[in-house]
């Protein structure tokens, strides 16, 4: 009798350890979908705004006969008026990628986890390296972005290991608050980081000499899926997006792109 007791006791446990890791794996899968329906919804939100300002008249300052500081786009005041550590906003047709993008250099990656709005999120906001500068234009501005499993935020970027994704979607538009631009794509590859074996992309945003400009471009187009026939040089200005890769530890996925001048 006394083994039979045990035997329930032991029986009993069991369910309610099994019940427990289900009960827990219910919510974790339950607060996965509810976040990422809430980032995809927040973000929405922001990209409806930026499209209803952009249908409205531009608000031209009056001329002053002295020279004026580049006025904030119509489409982005708004935002900007909200969130202050707005800077761009980034979008890459065929993708998800259409999103702000913020830049906070005293507090380098509290974008990582926090949403617009600067409450915690898994998802965060892509955001600018803080060794950067959009004001007087970096030779390179950084922009790292999460890889998330329902596609959104850079997750977009693993497009581009497919040549033929490539040809088809060349373009990165990346605009600040005071001007629009597209960037023609020069190479895309990945690495690793936290290592010795990698490619330390991250740490270039300035070019002491162009001999650093043009050695960051060659060593970036060594490491490249493919050849894309596009290159740059000392004075061209670039962006490089940033996304983690799953393939091996501290993998990170890299799309450098150069801004296109009108002739």
């Amino acid at each position: 009798m006394k083994n039979l007791n045990t035997k329930k006791k032991l029986y009993l446990a069991g369910v309610v350890i099994c019940l427990l890791l289900f009960t827990v794996s219910m919510y974790q899968i339950i607060s996965y979908y509810a976040n990422a329906n809430k980032a995809e919804e927040e973000f929405a939100q922001l990209t409806e705004m930026t499209e209803q300002a952009e249908d409205m008249p531009e608000e031209k300052p009056e001329g002053t006969g002295e020279t004026e500081e580049p006025s904030l786009l119509e489409r982005y005041r708004e935002l900007f008026n909200l969130n202050n550590d707005m800077a761009g906003w980034i979008r890459i047709d065929g993708t998800q990628i259409n999103y702000p993008v913020m830049y906070t250099p005293d507090n380098p990656d509290f974008y990582l986890k926090h949403n617009f709005e600067k409450e915690y999120s898994d998802y965060g906001v892509p955001y600018i390296a803080e060794q950067c500068d959009l004001i007087e234009p970096s030779d390179n501005v950084i922009i790292y972005g999460h890889h998330m499993k329902n596609g959104s935020m850079f997750t977009g970027l693993m497009e581009y290991e497919k040549e033929a994704f490539y040809k088809n979607h060349k373009i990165i538009r990346f605009d600040t608050l005071t001007e629009t631009a597209e960037y023609e794509i020069v190479t895309v590859f990945r690495t690793t980081v936290y290592g010795d074996t990698g490619f330390p992309y991250y740490l270039f945003s300035n070019a002491e000499k162009p001999e650093d400009f043009i050695g960051y471009v060659k060593r970036c187009k060594s490491l490249a899926f493919y050849e894309t026939g596009v290159t740059a040089e000392y004075g061209d200005k670039l962006i490089t997006l940033s996304t983690c890769e799953y393939s091996r530890t501290n993998g990170r996925l890299v799309v450098v792109a150069k801004k296109i001048v009108e002739e």
